[in-house]
């Protein structure tokens, strides 16, 4: 998709108070502002952000991510700051502990397969490790989207970092999950057209 930068601003974004456009989902409520405004889409390159997105990215499926980052502490906390290797040395007895920890999102499945990408985390530094394999999925350009209804879910990378990251013994990687990350980390910029965050991560002019 092109990214003519004069192309007409987005008919889904809201000016706020201060100024600036927002999409209507980070126009309102201040924790989803604030992540909007200062983290989404910003590069991100070291190994324990890029697992701890990814694990965060798994536990958000069937959820609203303010859910998830309402329960942000609490999963770092829970999750040894999402430290590749202590998660990856977790047992059945740390499972139960997580279990029973209200403070997080306890389902099991989920909490198995964090400590599963753990270990392949870990595995996976004997090829380049997490960061490099997922960035060289980057695409080509980045979507231009101008209303909500253009911002893509999937995409051919997203499908095809899925794969690779399934190839390597990772869990809870599908597609739309795979996209959602990439636009986290900063590796696509699905900002709308006209706000003031699109164009801001120095990944794409």
């Amino acid at each position: 998709m092109s990214t003519d930068p004069a192309a007409a601003p987005s008919s889904d974004l809201v000016i706020g108070e201060d100024g600036l456009a927002r999409p209507v989902w980070a126009s309102v409520d201040p924790v989803l502002r604030a992540y909007y405004d200062v983290e989404w889409g910003m590069p991100v390159r070291d190994e324990r952000g890029v697992f701890e997105r990814l694990s965060l990215e798994a536990f958000q499926s069937g959820l609203s991510w303010r859910t998830i980052l309402a329960k942000r502490p609490a999963f770092r906390a829970a999750f040894a700051d999402f430290d590749p290797d202590a998660v990856a040395g977790f047992d059945e007895d740390d499972v139960a502990r997580l279990m029973a920890d209200a403070g997080i999102v306890r389902n099991q499945a989920k909490i198995r397969a964090t400590i599963t990408n753990a270990n392949a985390t870990v595995a996976l530094r004997a090829d380049g490790g997490l960061a490099d394999l997922v960035w060289s999925f980057r695409p080509a350009e980045t979507p231009a989207p101008r209303t909500a209804a253009e911002v893509p879910t999937t995409s051919p990378e997203s499908v095809a970092l899925s794969k690779a990251l399934r190839k390597r013994g990772f869990a809870f990687v599908g597609p739309t999950t795979m996209h959602a990350l990439m636009e986290a980390l900063g590796i696509v910029d699905t900002h709308l057209v006209g706000s003031h965050r699109r164009g801001t991560s120095g990944v794409w002019d």
